[in-house]
């Protein structure tokens, strides 16, 4: 719910705010790979591969956040959204800043070698895909109608 940032009904009603659905999930993820250690790839690979996914990661999410700020449009889902934001990394995704927060918390899970927190990201994947996009995606067809649906058939969910 909206905390004094507008009507309540010109939000997506998201379940909780993303990045804490993806912390929520690592931290489990994590805490029970310590306690059982399932390390899966070499200490030496997962430091590059790791390195690799966290830097994408971090890349796309500013450029995310910079075209969406260029439109004048918000990337918190509980406040109103005033733009269809559709250029840039939005081009091939409807959702690069949820791709970018997947990229992180893989890059974070394959760097700890943390299986158990890998195996938990499709749990999370989940979770973001109906309590958070689906719900974004119903508020934006309600709020920019056919404009947002032949963006819905031009670009993809996710990739």
């Amino acid at each position: 719910m909206p905390r004094g940032h507008g009507d309540a009904k010109d939000t997506a009603a998201v379940i909780a705010p993303p990045p804490l659905i993806y912390l929520a999930g690592l931290v489990v993820g994590l805490i029970v790979g310590a306690a059982v250690p399932t390390p899966f790839l070499a200490r030496g690979a997962a430091s590059v591969v790791g390195a690799v996914l966290i830097a994408a990661a971090l890349w796309l999410a500013l450029w995310g956040v910079r075209t969406m700020r260029r439109a004048g449009t918000s990337v918190r889902p509980d406040v109103p959204t005033t733009a269809l934001v559709t250029t840039g990394p939005f081009d091939f995704s409807r959702n690069p800043l949820y791709v970018s927060l997947a990229l992180l918390y893989a890059g974070i899970a394959i760097t700890a070698r943390s299986l158990w927190a890998l195996l938990l990201l499709i749990v999370v994947l989940a979770v973001v895909d109906r309590g958070v996009i689906g719900r974004e995606e119903r508020y934006l067809e309600r709020k920019f109608g056919v404009d947002y649906r032949e963006y819905k058939t031009r670009v993809r969910r996710w990739l």
